[in-house]
């Protein structure tokens, strides 16, 4: 027994040795299939998001392969695809960017030191089970964080297209610099860069139609169609070298070194250590956010689980790896990963093949690669990155929630008009804010009794019997300090608005904790309706709220009743008037009983 409960803990913290037990010939050719095209799409998007992130593109590959080994050993999702992504890019540049100029040895221990940082962090959490610390980060804010980012990269990209050189670390002076320098547009990286984001564009929605009618399986279009970045390199490369476009200004990708990642070594300098935490706190919980919620939706598909605490610790070691092998912070993409899961990956060993495809490619092909223009990789990220930008959710979040709608275009304001990292920040205080205000003033309902049923209803909804001597408030909320405060002002203004009212009853059906400051608030509730000689009344309490209640005075001070159920406390008080009862047939008229 105790062995066995050694092996699940360990399993536990190395799902290898779980999936591992099962492995055979069947899953390895599917993984390996997987891994070669994974592989095939990885290699131009490590080399366009390491550029993004304003490293030599060679750092994308570095990033690209222990990372991948690491994930595999300590992931729990069997398809995420972990690696470079366009918005952890986009942190790394604006983070390292704050302490060090592009193309410095600063600047590059920053990207390694963020790596670290970062993948330290995740493994912290991890260890200590808080992945819902990522719940800070509401839906709205995610997806106005991951909007405003895709515009600001792909207009950080624009420039690459024109061949010119404009700068700006926001959108309004991005596009000043655009603005400013468009004139001197060089017409043949134009003419590099113009066809190959259509080429693009055309790939994702025409090249599998296109590959179908040719007589190709769907399935087998599909995959081949993304090949697509690939195909445009080896095109523009040939025509740099047939129309000897370098001499015409095209900037180049120019050598690439050759062969496996070094071995880096983070900075260990506080100073800079205390200017790349709160950046690398960020790039971690964005990055965690992204991850998981791409592995949870492809995991869903085949009925597969993930843990998500454990999920830290596979990127927080992703993470580490990266940074001793001269990379930059990684994470799950969704692109890959979808590609992954349709490719018919089985297992996180897919990853790792996929990193030997790249330490291959490294060793090899990296010469190949000299003549690559930087617009063709520029186009390769501003055709990832558009897909990003979601332009439906605003006028969905308007219809449905105000006070969402309003937390998402603050953070794509922000994060457009301030940078990344304040548009996170920015995101999630106004999230929080949002949820302290409407903590602070739960929903209560007055409700009444449905006629010839048990149920009681909001009276501003239904049609429902009420009698005038007692008020029935439904609360919907956990009573705590951000609103016991309110509801013991809206106990006293809806009993003052109503003479007639002898017992107030509390139905709290809804009522998940009472924290100290809502059992005084109860507490000062009940004296005051006391000294009216109002009685008050509680229903519906569960269970661990009861236990609370009754390790206090409370229960004792009440000067009402608590009753199982609404419709018991409704039938008994409606008959206590403090008058001579009325006849029985009165209360069978009203369907009271």
């Amino acid at each position: 027994m105790a062995d066995k409960q050694r092996r699940a803990m360990l399993s536990a913290y190395f799902p290898i040795l779980e999936w591992g037990r099962t492995y055979n010939r069947s899953v390895l050719t599917n993984d390996m299939m997987a891994a070669v095209i994974v592989t095939i799409m990885l290699i131009p998007q490590s080399l366009a998001y390491a550029l993004l992130a304003g490293l030599p593109p060679v750092v994308g590959l570095y990033a690209s392969i222990l990372p991948l080994v690491l994930y595999a050993i300590f992931g729990t999702s069997r398809t995420l695809a972990v690696g470079p992504v366009a918005v952890v890019s986009l942190m790394t540049a604006s983070a390292a960017g704050a302490v060090a100029a592009q193309g410095t040895a600063q600047y590059m221990e920053a990207a390694i030191t963020l790596a670290a940082l970062s993948g330290v962090m995740l493994a912290v959490l991890g260890f200590l089970r808080a992945g819902f610390l990522a719940n800070l980060l509401s839906h709205p804010v995610i997806s106005g964080f991951i909007t405003a980012s895709g515009i600001l990269i792909a207009t950080s990209q624009v420039k690459q297209i024109l061949g010119i050189s404009a700068g700006g670390d926001n959108w309004p002076d991005m596009l000043g610099g655009l603005a400013a320098t468009i004139a001197d547009t060089n017409p043949a990286t134009l003419a590099i860069g113009i066809p190959a984001t259509l080429f693009l564009f055309w790939v994702r929605k025409g090249a599998k139609p296109a590959l179908q009618r040719l007589g190709l399986a769907p399935r087998t279009a599909e995959m081949t169609a993304k090949a697509g970045p690939v195909v445009a390199v080896a095109l523009t490369i040939l025509a740099v070298l047939a129309f000897n476009l370098d001499a015409q200004g095209v900037k180049l990708v120019g050598a690439i070194p050759q062969g496996l990642p070094p071995f880096a070594v983070p900075s260990t300098d506080l100073a800079l250590i205390e200017r790349l935490w709160v950046p690398a706190l960020l790039i971690s919980i964005i990055g965690f956010v992204e991850s998981v919620s791409v592995a949870q939706t492809l995991a869903a598909k085949r009925r597969q689980r993930i843990a998500p605490d454990q999920e830290l610790i596979g990127l927080g070691a992703a993470n580490i790896a990266s940074a001793f092998s001269g990379g930059y912070p990684v994470t799950g993409g969704f692109a890959r990963s979808v590609v992954n899961f349709d490719a018919g990956a089985e297992t996180p060993a897919a990853g790792a093949f996929t990193a030997v495809g790249i330490a291959l490619a490294s060793l090899f092909l990296t010469p190949l690669l000299f003549n690559l223009p930087v617009a063709t990789l520029a186009a390769t990220i501003i055709v990832a990155v558009l897909s990003l930008v979601d332009l439906k959710t605003p006028g969905q979040l308007w219809r449905y929630s105000k006070a969402d709608f309003a937390a998402h275009i603050v953070t794509i304001g922000i994060t457009l008009l301030a940078g990344v990292e304040l548009g996170v920040i920015a995101g999630v205080g106004v999230g929080l804010l949002l949820y302290l205000w409407r903590a602070s003033r739960p929903h209560a309902a007055i409700v009444g009794r449905v006629p010839e049923t048990e149920h009681f209803r909001n009276v501003e909804r239904h049609s429902v019997f009420t009698v005038p001597h007692v008020l029935s408030i439904r609360i919907d909320e956990a009573l705590t300090y951000l609103n016991a405060r309110w509801l013991e002002e809206y106990v006293l203004e809806q009993t003052a608005d109503r003479p007639a009212v002898r017992h107030v009853i509390l139905m709290c059906s809804a009522v998940n904790e009472i924290d100290a400051s809502g059992l005084e608030s109860l507490e000062a509730i009940n004296h005051r309706l006391g000294d009216g000689n109002i009685g008050l009344h509680l229903s519906e309490v569960k269970g661990p709220v009861m236990d609370r209640l009754k390790r206090t005075h409370f229960l004792d001070e009440l000067n009402g009743k608590v009753f199982l159920s609404q419709d018991r406390a409704f039938t008994e008080l409606s008959r206590d008037t403090g008058e001579p009862p009325p006849p029985v047939d009165h209360y069978l008229a009203r369907g009271m009983i």
